[in-house]
C-alpha cells in the first residue's frame, strides 16, 4: 500500500469513527443526583444552585481550607465530559486550580481520580473538560490550599449512552394516568418526580413492559431502576425475557432473570449472557398486579446480520414473468423475514426474472431391423 492509499484508508476510519461518534448523542445527567457542598455561605449559596439550569444563580462555600462541591449522580455512569460557569459578578479566578474527580469513593473525595484541572475561566464563561468515560458514582469540583472559595454557577456532567433501548418503540398491557411505555426509557430515573418520569401499567392481570430493538442483538445485561417514593416491592417477581417471538405480547420468550426485589431508587444489573432476541419483556405473573419502572437500560452486541435461509413452498400455475406473481413472491418473503425478526426492509426485483422454457429433446431416430 503507497501512502496516498494509507492516507485515504486513514480517512475513511476517521470518518467511520465520526460517525459512530454522532450517533449517541449526550445527555446531561447532573440535575438527575443531588449535590452538597463543604460549608454554604448562606441559603442563597446552596450547592443545589449548580444544577438549575441558571447561571443566575450560584453556590458559594466559606473562605477555608480545601473547599469542594459534590454530586451524587445516584449510579454509576462512564462521564464523558463536564461544564464549568464561572460566576459573572466577580472573583472570577476563584476558581482557578480546582480539581474536578470523578469516582465512587464518597468518604474520602479526593482520592477519586483527576479528571481535569481548571487553570482559569473567565467570567461568566462555560468551559468544557473532557472526562473520556471515567466511571464514577460521584462528581466533585475542590480546590486545594488554605483560605479558598469555591464558587460555581453550573455544573454539567455529559454521558453517551450506549443503551440499546434508547429511541426504541415501546408498550405496556396497560397504562396509569400518565406514567406511559416510554417514561422508562427517557434517561429519567425519576428520582425526583416519579410520576413525571416512570412507567406504570394499572393494576391487572399480568402486567407486561416491552421494548422492540428492531433488530436481534445479543444481549448482555439488563439495568432496572426501582423507583424511590413509594412501594418498592411492587418489582418482586418481575421476570425479565428475551427473544424474538410476539407470541402472548412476546411473555413466551426465553427467561433472562427473574427479579427477587430491588431496594428503592436502586439500579439492578441482570447478567443474560448473550441470549439472543428482538423483545425484551418485563413481565409479572398474578392477579392483581401491577409493574413500575423508572429506568429499563439493554446492552449487548449487534445487531445480528446472520444469513437466514428461508424455505417456502408456492402452488401456483402462474410464471414469474407475470408481474402479479412477482409481487405475491416478495410479500411472502417479506413476512417469512419480519417472523424471523427482520423488519423495516424493503423487498424488490434487481431485474425480472427469466421465463424459462423447456424443451424436450426429440429421440434420436433408430432403424427397424426386419426379418426375412
Amino acid at each position: 500500500m503507497n501512502m496516498r492509499d494509507f492516507y485515504k484508508s486513514l480517512s475513511f476510519l476517521l470518518g467511520f469513527f465520526s460517525i459512530l461518534t454522532k450517533a449517541g448523542s449526550e445527555v446531561n445527567i447532573a440535575a438527575w443526583g443531588t449535590a452538597v457542598q463543604s460549608t454554604t455561605h448562606s441559603s442563597d449559596w446552596a450547592a443545589q444552585n449548580a444544577l438549575d439550569g441558571t447561571s443566575y444563580t450560584c453556590t458559594h462555600t466559606y473562605t477555608q481550607s480545601d473547599p469542594w462541591w459534590k454530586l451524587d449522580l445516584k449510579k454509576t455512569y462512564r462521564v464523558n465530559r463536564v461544564t464549568i460557569t464561572n460566576r459573572l459578578d466577580c472573583c472570577a479566578n476563584r476558581i482557578n486550580g480546582a480539581e474536578i474527580r470523578i469516582g465512587n469513593n464518597s468518604s474520602d473525595l479526593l482520592s477519586n481520580p483527576v479528571c481535569a484541572v481548571v487553570s482559569i475561566i473567565p467570567a461568566g464563561a462555560t468551559y468544557s473538560y473532557s472526562c473520556f468515560g471515567m466511571e464514577g458514582l460521584y462528581v466533585t469540583v475542590n480546590i486545594p490550599g488554605t483560605s479558598k472559595t469555591l464558587t460555581l454557577c453550573e455544573v454539567g456532567v455529559y454521558w453517551i449512552p450506549g443503551n440499546l433501548a434508547t429511541g426504541r418503540t415501546v408498550t405496556q398491557s396497560s397504562t396509569y394516568g400518565s406514567w406511559s411505555a416510554e417514561r422508562a426509557i427517557d434517561f429519567n430515573p425519576g428520582f425526583k418526580q416519579p410520576s413525571s418520569s416512570c412507567a406504570a401499567t394499572t393494576t391487572q392481570t399480568n402486567p407486561w413492559w416491552r421494548v422492540d430493538l428492531r433488530y436481534i442483538y445479543r444481549i448482555s445485561r439488563v439495568v432496572i431502576t426501582n423507583r424511590l417514593d413509594c412501594c418498592p416491592e411492587g418489582i418482586d417477581g418481575a421476570e425479565i425475557h428475551i427473544g424474538n417471538s410476539l407470541e402472548n405480547n412476546g411473555n413466551n420468550n426465553p427467561i433472562c432473570a427473574v427479579i427477587s426485589s430491588i431496594p428503592a431508587s436502586v439500579s439492578s444489573t441482570y447478567t443474560c449472557n448473550d441470549m439472543e432476541g428482538r423483545y425484551v419483556n418485563l413481565f409479572i405473573l398474578g392477579d392483581s398486579k401491577y409493574l413500575t419502572l423508572c429506568e429499563v437500560e439493554v446492552y449487548g452486541e449487534g445487531p445480528l446480520l446472520k444469513k437466514t435461509l428461508v424455505k417456502m413452498k408456492m402452488k401456483s400455475s402462474s410464471s414469474l414473468s407475470e408481474l402479479e406473481m412477482r409481487a405475491q413472491l416478495l410479500s411472502q418473503l417479506q413476512s417469512a423475514l419480519e417472523e424471523r425478526g427482520f423488519s423495516d426492509i424493503t423487498l424488490q426485483w434487481s431485474q425480472p426474472p427469466k421465463k424459462e422454457v423447456i424443451r424436450k429433446e426429440a429421440a434420436p431416430a433408430q432403424c427397424a431391423v426386419r426379418k426375412r
